[in-house]
């Protein structure tokens, strides 16, 4: 994975680049690249938190095609500090994140109960800057779309069937959850989340990618490794920018 820059926005932003090349195939969810299919590279690009482009699909491709990705590939966007990102090896299994939690959220709410976006959750350390984040501008849409401030991406080198690599996204997702919940932070995640799991097109397919079969279990630990890594380096820079 190569770390990258540009400058965009009157600030120098990083991305991370993944050129994996043919053999690859990997479900994401996403906004370019998105659903299962060919795979031959991952971007994942970092942002300003006021993200104000209503076109975050062709800002993907845009970066991409700077960068000099063709063919089949997954974009994401995250506030996120990139140079940050984390990574993690477990039997063969390689995970990295990217992780700000600006906006820890549960994902299961009360029906009326206040956004998360405008109504951040406590946690003991306070967020690096007093001043509070706009809240979604309206769109055609409904609201805005916000980048994603918890990205994932897995490298599993073995083949796996379309059940397990939807599986795999189920146990990373818990994963994260846990690490998130042991680096004392109270919730399931972000609410804008993305997650992109690659796995090898040749050779037998696992049926199988639940956290107890033998690459989930795999999987499940480079994923928690990585995002409790992320986590507790985000208190320490919350810390470390405490006003």
């Amino acid at each position: 994975m190569e770390l990258v820059w540009r400058d965009e926005d009157g600030a120098r932003l990083a991305a991370t680049v993944w050129r994996a090349g043919g053999g690859w195939r990997a479900v994401s969810s996403a906004m370019l690249g998105g659903g299962i299919g060919p795979l031959d590279w991952v971007l994942n690009a970092q942002v300003r938190g006021r993200y104000a482009r209503t076109d975050p699909v062709v800002h993907l491709a845009e970066l991409a095609a700077s960068f000099g990705l063709e063919g089949p590939g997954v974009g994401m966007l995250t506030a996120a500090s990139v140079a940050r990102t984390m990574r993690r090896e477990d039997g063969g299994v390689a995970a990295s994140a990217t992780v700000g939690l600006r906006v820890p959220t549960w994902a299961a709410a009360p029906e009326g109960a206040a956004d998360p976006e405008l109504a951040p959750l406590h946690i003991d350390v306070p967020p690096p800057s007093p001043e509070p984040e706009p809240a979604p501008e309206p769109s055609e849409h409904g609201t805005a779309w916000r980048p994603g401030t918890i990205n994932i991406v897995v490298a599993v080198p073995v083949a796996l069937s379309d059940a397990a690599l939807v599986n795999a996204v189920v146990t990373a997702t818990e994963a994260k959850t846990q690490a998130l919940l042991e680096a004392g932070y109270p919730c399931t995640g972000t609410a804008s989340d993305a997650i992109c799991v690659a796995a090898r097109t040749s050779g037998a397919e696992e049926p199988f990618a639940g956290p107890r079969s033998a690459w989930g279990a795999r999987v499940a630990r480079a994923v928690h490794a990585a995002v409790r890594a992320g986590a507790l380096d985000y208190t320490e820079y919350l810390r470390a920018n405490r006003p």
